[in-house]
């Protein structure tokens, strides 16, 4: 039993420790929960069944209403470790926590199922999901989830993701890949320089971010934090949004998507941060492209449908971009015999930007937290609004 306490405590410990490094962190905005609306999903006692609230929207908290955590809940998680299931059983013990071991559990499970991991979300599940009020996105684009219909057109069921959680991760790795261009790295580090010390390099010349202009397509947790670098290299910072609000110190000039095309003619530099959505859907193209500036750069970390695959190929085919850094492609993956593995000033990833031990564990910390909260009818963290997409 003291060994038990003991390792509960240090659980407990380490949990603590990681939300202060949250706190303390660059990911510590993207975890704060945003004004509370007036919406609440209540779960009655005994009868279990959800009244439906307004549409959730990123400007509220929604709790389930669990009567001082005594109401009992079932949530279908994915993976968890034994340690994971110790501390949920301790911090959240009116939620019964199973992880299905096959699609054909997941459907006879689903009539009971308070919440559930969006994985799990398929539009069978939904037609027996009676009593489901909460789903848990493992990622932060969330379009393949809602792509089922009863989740997305629901008004009683709440949706939340892990906006933010990559933020730090997925912008470090933007700056790995333009630097991979821009200070010609991968000339030097081919396995055909090795052994050599010859500096001329391979006839580009680099240039310096300091001085340059960075725009941020999509300011939301991960475009603050390739703002926040940007800045840090001495460029000069423009950024969009889809709402009209006051930029943070690190943005020199923020707009919308209206400003778009005319923050691309003054862009060295251009970083893809929004989520797919029908608005975002193939937003920059052959226009996009001849807006901007002789000489450019892309970087998209967002999804590789943002993206005109032809006009972009054609862009860096006509030297108009000096070069481009995808993490994701359209189609995904990207098959091998196509034209872009082959271009010397294109850097391919295949999307993994987001990871890193950091992002593991604010992860985790994150997923843990918000089943925490869910059996104590709290807030739940990274509200999705459904109706926009993210």
């Amino acid at each position: 039993m003291g060994n038990n306490t003991a390792q509960a405590c240090a659980s407990k410990e380490n949990m603590l420790k990681t939300m202060h490094l949250v706190k303390n962190a660059i990911l510590y905005p993207a975890l704060l929960i945003i004004a509370f609306g007036a919406s609440l999903i209540v779960v009655e006692a005994g009868a279990e069944q959800a009244t439906p609230p307004s549409r959730a929207s990123s400007t509220q908290q929604i709790a389930v209403d669990t009567d001082a955590g005594r109401t009992q809940l079932t949530y279908l998680a994915g993976s968890l470790t034994a340690e994971d299931l110790g501390m949920l059983r301790e911090s959240a013990p009116n939620v019964r926590i199973i992880t299905p071991e096959s699609a054909e559990e997941v459907l006879r499970l689903a009539p009971n199922a308070h919440g559930v991991d969006a994985r799990y979300v398929t539009e069978a599940f939904m037609d027996s999901a009676e009593h489901l009020v909460w789903v848990q996105s493992p990622s932060a684009g969330v379009e393949r989830y809602l792509r089922v219909d009863a989740l997305r057109e629901s008004d009683r069921i709440v949706m939340t993701n892990m906006q933010g959680v990559h933020g730090a991760t997925i912008a470090e790795h933007c700056f790995a890949m333009l630097l991979t261009l821009t200070r010609d790295v991968r000339h030097y580090t081919h396995p055909d320089q090795a052994g050599t010390w010859d500096s001329r390099g391979s006839g580009m010349q680099p240039i310096a971010l300091h001085g340059r202009t960075l725009v941020v397509v999509g300011l939301g947790g991960i475009g603050n934090e390739v703002a926040k670098i940007g800045k840090g290299f001495g460029m000069r910072v423009l950024a969009t949004r889809r709402s009209r609000t006051d930029p943070p110190e690190y943005v020199d000039e923020q707009g919308t998507p209206e400003d778009l095309m005319r923050f691309l003619g003054e862009a060295d530099v251009v970083v893809l941060c929004v989520p797919l959505t029908d608005e975002t859907r193939g937003m920059i193209g052959a226009d996009e492209f001849a807006a901007m500036k002789q000489g450019s750069y892309l970087v998209n970390v967002a999804r590789g449908k943002v993206v005109d695959t032809d006009a972009l190929v054609e862009a860096l085919q006509n030297s108009h971009l000096a070069g481009a850094c995808l993490d994701v492609t359209d189609p995904e993956p990207l098959p091998a015999d196509h034209v872009l593995w082959a271009m010397p000033n294109v850097v391919i990833t295949p999307h993994v930007s987001s990871r890193s031990a950091l992002t593991s564990e604010v992860w985790k910390q994150t997923y843990l937290e918000n089943i925490r909260r869910f059996g104590k009818g709290e807030p739940l963290l990274n509200v999705v609004d459904k109706s926009v997409g993210y």
